[in-house]
């Protein structure tokens, strides 16, 4: 059976820009830009264009360069807002306007000051309005996580008849539990009239650990693209990371899901993000970080040598990482010792490879790693 397909739609230019000490300028958006479009991102959320005079030129800019993927530019339900972003993204192959409204009762209260039948009719107008500008057009209903699942059937369907081609879900506040967001794009899926027209998105925070999650319940129960940055970076504790969701649909062909990325970028392009934007990826980070791939247990080591599915249920290169790491650590058994020993050049028997450990120990105790400088020295200091 083939595989249903998952858009990609990566916003690290705008969501993952939003966060404090990460601006960008120009033409580090341009380079990032073209390497999303080589990933195979099939929307590249370019920036939100009314926002400052730099970011609509950056979309510009970015819509001129970009090849493949689909250029976005987000606005509020504000006339003006879609004007500018339709001017930003006029030169793009492919282009969509992305606007919404906050839905939940809290943003329609404090953030509006309004009901629910004007978010309604401003909902409709923006995507009218958007739909006479360009064919694509999303539509987010902000703060969807804690909106109510009956009123925002009735938004999604009024959206829907005004020309909306993708309904963006958002856990803004990263509140749900992927349970709880699963469940809402299935009644979505279920209790939307004309939702055979629209493509349901998923567009998850990290406040409480739960964006990738959430959008990898959301795509089982029916939607069919995910908003993602590189790395999860983004607003506050992040977005969903684009890394970990392509990955997880692909070690898990039993969800019969895939997306059109190109993996074995991922960690070429990880490295990327994180050195324009200054956001070093933290070392423990699920398969870009510098100890996705590395074991230091000696049993772990023992394993991974043996066999490397033991303990890794992905193959490093698969993500664009040379290969796996045994690192030398107080921790490490004589498996590791001798298999990095070897690498080098020395091959040690049983009687000499008890003898170097020994050694080892001490030298491991009184440092974090041991490295292949240390290892011939410990080699010379027992006499071999």
């Amino acid at each position: 059976m083939a595989k249903e397909s998952v858009q990609i739609f990566d916003t690290t230019l705008r969501d993952g820009e939003q966060v404090p000490g990460c601006k960008l300028n120009t033409p580090n958006k341009l380079i990032i830009a073209e390497r999303l479009d080589e990933l195979g991102v099939d929307v590249l959320e370019a920036g939100f264009p009314i926002s400052s005079p730099g970011d609509f030129d950056s979309v510009v800019k970015i819509a001129q360069l970009v090849k493949n993927t689909r250029v976005c530019g987000l606005t509020r339900a504000v006339k003006k807002d879609i004007e500018v972003a339709a001017e930003a993204l006029k030169d793009a192959k492919k282009s969509r306007i992305h606007t919404g409204i906050g839905t939940s009762d809290s943003h329609i209260k404090y953030k509006f000051n309004s009901n629910r039948d004007d978010i309604i009719e401003r909902a409709v107008a923006a995507v009218s309005y958007a739909k006479s500008f360009v064919e694509d057009i999303e539509f987010y209903a902000e703060d969807a996580g804690r909106t109510d699942n009956e009123f925002l059937a009735k938004v999604c369907e009024a959206v829907i008849k005004a020309g909306a081609t993708v309904l963006n879900i958002p856990d803004t506040t990263g509140y749900c539990l992927p349970e709880e967001y699963g469940a809402k794009i299935r009644y979505l899926k279920e209790n939307v009239t004309g939702i055979d027209k629209a493509i349901l998105s998923c567009h998850c925070h990290n406040d409480l650990g739960l964006a990738t999650a959430n959008s990898i319940s959301g795509v089982i129960n029916g939607a069919r693209q995910i908003e993602c940055t590189i790395n999860g970076i983004g607003e506050r504790a992040g977005n969903t990371s684009l890394e970990e969701v392509v990955m997880i649909m692909r070690q898990h062909p039993d969800l019969n899901l895939d997306t059109n990325i190109n993996s074995r970028l991922l960690f070429s392009t990880s490295q990327l993000v994180s050195e324009s934007m200054g956001m070093p990826v933290q070392p423990n980070k699920a398969v870009v970080g510098a100890n996705a791939f590395a074991h230091s247990s000696g049993i772990h080591q023992d394993g991974v040598i043996k066999k490397r599915e033991t303990y890794e249920i992905m193959d490093p290169h698969d993500v664009g990482v040379t290969e796996s790491a045994i690192v030398l650590t107080a921790r490490s058994g004589r498996a590791a010792l001798a298999y990095r020993a070897k690498n080098i050049g020395f091959e040690l028997d049983k009687l000499q490879l008890d003898k170097v450990y020994k050694e080892f120990l001490k030298v491991a105790d009184q440092q974090k790693e041991v490295s292949d400088n240390d290892i011939p020295k410990i080699i010379k200091t027992c006499g071999l």
